[in-house]
């Protein structure tokens, strides 16, 4: 009998812990929406996704979902550097469910961009760019002698 993801993502789980399985299901979700967008701009590609690509979706899918929250979320299910994804998908590889080729490696995934510069960053208050003097004005005690 073939296994649903979600027997699959627990199993894989129990394996590994350092990943919850909400991590999974958004990298599937990722992957369908990159998917379904680059086939849109050219529906005559490969019917596969390089580690860059895939990660360029799920940086472009996680900021549409949850914006400012995509580093607290992504922390929750234990993804703090982009090659965590690849130990994602080499672990969906592993178990059938997403296939690759003989070039893939999740070294594909290592150091595409950081989470702090893409996640955080661009979300942070910018600071004053000149520091405002404040203009001097009289308090009422200077002009009432009481």
């Amino acid at each position: 009998m073939k296994q649903s993801f979600q027997e699959i993502v627990t199993t894989i789980c129990e394996k590994d812990s350092r990943y919850q399985p909400e991590a999974y299901a958004f990298l599937i979700e990722a992957l369908d929406a990159t998917m379904k967008t680059l086939f849109k701009e050219n529906p005559e590609r490969a019917k596969h996704l390089s580690g860059q690509e895939l990660m360029e979706g799920i940086r472009q899918h996680a900021l549409t979902e949850f914006g400012p929250m995509t580093y607290t979320v992504f922390k929750e299910w234990g993804l703090n550097e982009t090659y965590d994804f690849g130990e994602l998908v080499f672990h969906l590889i592993e178990a059938g469910r997403l296939g690759k080729t003989e070039t893939d490696s999740k070294e594909d995934f290592k150091n595409l961009f950081t989470f702090e510069e893409t996640f955080l960053k661009p979300f942070e208050p910018n600071p004053p760019t000149s520091p405002t003097k404040r203009k001097k004005t009289s308090r009422p005690s200077d002009d009432f002698p009481f």
